[in-house]
Order: C-alpha cells, then structure tokens, then sequence
C-alpha cells in the first residue's frame, strides 16, 4: 500500500476515508442520556439547551407570583399588566413585546406579573384598581412610577426605569465595583 492512504479494518469508520460522507458514530457515544419513559423512542437526546432568551426570562415571568407587590420590596422592580381577558389585543401585543426581548428587563431586577380575570378579585387588582387594559411599573421602593393605558416596548419601560435616582445608585455602585454596566 505504498503512496495510498492508510484504511481502517473493521465496522467502524471516521468519516475521513470518504470527504462527503458523514462521520459514522458508534450508538452509545451518540446517546449518552437516558431516555425519558415519555419519550418516544428514537427521540432520546433530542433535547436542546435553553436558549439565551429562555435563561434570560428565568424569574421574570414567575409561575407562581407573590400574593402582594409589597414581598417584592427593595428586590424586584415590578411590572403588572392588567387586562380584562387573556385574548385582549392590547395584553397579548404587550406580552408579546415583553417576551420578544427579556434581557434588559432581566438586568433591571423586573419581574412582570399579570392578571386577565376581574371576577377573581386578585390583591393586585385591589392594590392598582385597573379598568380594562393597564400597565403599571412599581419601583424597588414599592412606590407607583408608571400607569399607562396602553402597552409600552421594553426600550420604553427600560428609560423610565433608568432615570429613577435607586436605578442610578445601582448603576454607580455597579461601575465602582467593576462590574460592567450592560443591558439597553
């Protein structure tokens, strides 16, 4: 076999013998984790890592919210939005502009809670006392800093946030740390 490339015996092949064709990898390197009973089969590994934005919105939209804003005091800045149903067009556009990007809300300590059914009387609801669609943003110090009728971006809710004196402290103290400063 002089002057030709070296061949492999055996079944398996790395893929280099052949430019187009694709690496052949032994079954078990190709499942290292077990598959779930719910899985069907063929499907195992087939999971993917959360993306960015889905680590990013982790504690923003929380499963279960607090009872009151007042739990949230000088740790959460909060966003509430208010509507009178799930389906309303102004709640889903302002939801949708919450989730579309998460990480600026996320590097300002916000989480969003909302609340789309009158008759259930909610603490928040007794607390802001909305009429149809609302968004409220409450500071850190538990004090209303914005009420709108209708939805606002995150580039929006980002610059009212920023200009509030506690939000202008944390930006300090973050610099005099050596932190960096990111976020939009």
């Amino acid at each position: 076999m002089a002057g030709g490339p070296a061949r492999r015996s055996g079944n398996f092949s790395s893929g280099c013998d052949r430019k187009d064709a694709a690496p052949v990898v032994p079954a078990q390197a190709a499942d290292t984790k077990e598959q779930p009973a719910s899985q069907p089969a063929g499907q195992a590994g087939t999971e993917t890592p959360p993306e960015p934005a889905a680590q990013a919105t982790d504690g923003i939209f929380p499963a279960q919210p607090p009872e009151t804003v007042e739990e949230l005091r000088w740790i959460k800045r909060v966003v509430a939005v208010f509507a009178d149903s799930p389906n309303d067009p102004l709640f889903r556009r302002q939801m949708e502009a919450l989730e579309r990007d998460p990480a600026p809300l996320a590097f300002r300590d916000v989480v969003v809670l909302t609340d789309t059914d009158p008759a259930a009387d909610s603490a928040l609801r007794q607390t802001f006392r909305p009429r149809g669609f609302m968004l409220v943003l409450v500071g850190k110090d538990g004090q209303i800093k914005l009420r709108k009728p209708l939805p606002w971006d995150v580039r929006e809710l980002s610059r009212a946030i920023d200009k509030s004196p506690l939000r202008q402290q944390e930006l300090r103290d973050l610099g005099q740390r050596g932190g960096v400063a990111i976020g939009r």
